[in-house]
């Protein structure tokens, strides 16, 4: 079976909810069959972060076992998987077995009485990493522009500014609060530094950094310390924020914090964190 006009009319509009609520999800795509296959090759599904199909058709239960468990790893290694569905002896006859992977193939037993082949495409999408900024100072306003360029989902936290004055970003918040997982920058520059950094580190976020020098920030870390903030928190917070490039105008300044923040980010993807949006299409 090949995937009809309404099919693939269902399958872009619940691929549209998904992205307009940034929810993961995986594209998969029947890209060879051999044999009896009741799904031939252009045939689609879309299976939400869970691996269940939400929309398409790729093949029956023979299928969408091997279906799920290629979606549940793609979405968490942010990576695509590309399976291979075989009869059993099929599998033996090439040396592998069923769970396996090799040369990036993952081979997976087909158990109908059809016994077909079939390789499938696994692709994963997932929202774009969020970039938390405290504050509307020249850094913040250099690092919200800056991080335009990046795939990146912007959320410049600027209480009392006039939204009229601040940079074009996807999301402005009137206070400090920052979806959970964040890569934050606090640069605020003096206009409400302790209470910026007291709201972000209540949360769980994966990096977070301060706009401003060593001396300021154990003077806060003092104050935070007394109010009940655990030091752990304040010990993981990077101060000064940005690498060090012998930055001094704002831009530079934002061009050395955003450099922080991919290698933060990339770190965490090879340590088995956030999943990878350059390899999988990314949630625009």
């Amino acid at each position: 079976m090949t995937p009809s006009a309404a099919m693939l009319e269902e399958l872009e509009t619940r691929r549209a909810e998904l992205e307009a609520a940034g929810q993961p999800y995986a594209l998969a795509t029947v890209v060879r069959t051999l044999d009896a296959t009741s799904a031939k090759p252009g045939a689609k599904a879309l299976l939400d972060g869970e691996g269940t199909v939400l929309a398409g058709w790729v093949g029956g239960g023979c299928a969408r076992g091997a279906i799920k468990r290629a979606t549940l790893a793609a979405l968490a290694d942010g990576a695509p998987q590309f399976v291979s569905l075989k009869p059993e002896d099929l599998l033996a006859e090439e040396g592998v077995e069923a769970g396996e992977a090799r040369d990036n193939i993952r081979y997976a037993r087909n158990g109908c009485p059809s016994r077909g082949s079939m390789d499938i495409f696994v692709e994963p999408v997932l929202p774009r990493p969020c970039l938390g900024i405290c504050g509307t100072g020249p850094v913040a306003l250099a690092l919200a522009d800056l991080a335009g360029r990046f795939d990146l989902h912007r959320v410049l936290c600027a209480p009392g500014a006039d939204s009229t004055d601040l940079p074009k970003v996807e999301e402005i918040r009137t206070d400090f609060a920052l979806p959970q997982g964040a890569l934050v920058v606090v640069a605020t520059q003096g206009k409400g530094d302790e209470a910026a950094l007291r709201h972000v580190l209540r949360q769980d976020h994966p990096f977070v950094a301060f706009v401003g020098s060593k001396r300021k920030f154990a003077t806060l870390s003092e104050r935070l310390i007394k109010d009940g903030v655990p030091r752990a928190r304040l010990d993981a917070v990077q101060a000064p924020a940005g690498l060090d490039i012998g930055a001094i105008t704002p831009e530079e300044i934002a061009l050395s914090i955003l450099a922080q923040v991919v290698a933060a980010r990339r770190t965490s993807i090879r340590a088995g964190g956030e999943a990878d949006s350059t390899q999988p299409r990314a949630v625009m």
